[in-house]
């Protein structure tokens, strides 16, 4: 069984919904830290969802979130953790285009 630290990172994130983590198949994931920054000079509004691979269904961890100009969203990490299975994906969306970045760590098990 082999444990493996990674990082993701999704940058100039908008509109459309993006995967920002896939669980590889044959793994399982702990994602144990999470942020999303506003990139621009005025408010956004932030989505983080889950989509559960198991079944077939996106689920929201965080919606319509405001961050200040400046400021981030870290919706994992601390004490929060948040356990994935494989295929699951880990995607954010914001309601301003080219607006946040995203970095994700992780812990893979396979």
């Amino acid at each position: 069984m082999a444990n493996n630290f990674k990082n993701y990172f999704a940058g100039s994130v908008g509109t459309s919904s993006v995967d920002v983590y896939t669980v590889p198949a044959s793994t399982s994931a702990t994602v144990i830290g999470m942020s999303v920054s506003n990139l621009i000079t005025t408010p956004i509004s932030a989505n983080v969802m889950v989509f559960n691979s198991t079944a077939s269904n996106t689920l929201f961890m965080v919606k319509n979130a405001t961050i200040a100009p400046g400021g981030a969203l870290v919706p994992v990490g601390g004490d929060q953790k948040l356990v994935l299975e494989a295929g699951d994906r880990l995607q954010v969306q914001m309601g301003t285009a080219t607006s946040a970045d995203v970095i994700v760590s992780v812990l893979e098990v396979s």
